[in-house]
């Protein structure tokens, strides 16, 4: 009998969660609990985990860190992964070899980050290989590549229901210029021109999220 691992993912986005649900827990047999920053150091006071995915794009960097801070001084085991790592911030600090077991750029794939979260399951570690030379003033990410970023499938996600720029932006907690840019760039990586087309392509290519 396979042994159910229990992950946490500290976001405020539901998307991210829901996107997260439907590619691992069937193939690594993986139980993800979404919990907000506000509430995540009582949550890990009151249960045990794994493996804590920070979401970057909701978690402030002086916050991650207090995290992993907190998690390392209770010698719970658990490791830490984050998302939406900002190239652009010199956020190196963040990684400690004794309990940061990943992280994934802001423009990395989802295919990216489920082939680097295969390797941790294993116990392995995943960082990119070029991030002990990052530049933060000459980056070079993933986002202008044919690939859909996380945040991009994230959008087209709720852009499938019809959503508007303003309700999209609402439900990821970013402004409504970050969703127009983030359109930009998936309709030219999905090969569509209008909204409408964006629309048809994500009901056959994402699934309904239950609010």
């Amino acid at each position: 009998m396979f042994k159910v691992m229990h992950w946490v993912i500290v976001t405020r986005s539901q998307i991210l969660v829901d996107l997260l649900n439907t590619r691992w827990p069937q193939q690594f047999l993986v139980k993800i609990h979404n919990v907000i920053p506000d509430n995540v150091i009582d949550y890990f006071t009151e249960n045990r985990v794994s493996l804590v995915i920070i979401d970057l794009s909701s978690v402030d960097i002086p916050k991650a860190y207090q995290i992993q801070r907190r998690l390392d001084k209770e010698r719970s085991g658990a490791r830490v992964v984050f998302l939406h790592y900002p190239q652009q911030v010199d956020a190196k600090f963040l990684v400690q070899s004794n309990i940061t077991a990943g992280l994934f750029y802001s423009g990395a794939s989802l295919d990216t980050i489920g082939l680097g979260m295969a390797k941790i399951v294993q116990g392995l570690t995943c960082i990119p290989d070029d991030f002990n030379q990052q530049d933060v003033h000459n980056v070079s990410t993933d986002e202008e590549s044919d690939a859909l970023t996380i945040r991009e499938r994230e959008v087209l996600q709720v852009l499938r229901s019809g959503s508007t720029n303003i309700d999209i932006a609402n439900q990821l907690f970013v402004s409504e210029s970050t969703i127009k840019t983030h359109l930009y760039r998936a309709f030219r990586k999905i090969g569509v021109s209008s909204r409408g087309q964006a629309i048809a392509w994500a009901q056959m290519n994402t699934h309904e999220v239950i609010q």
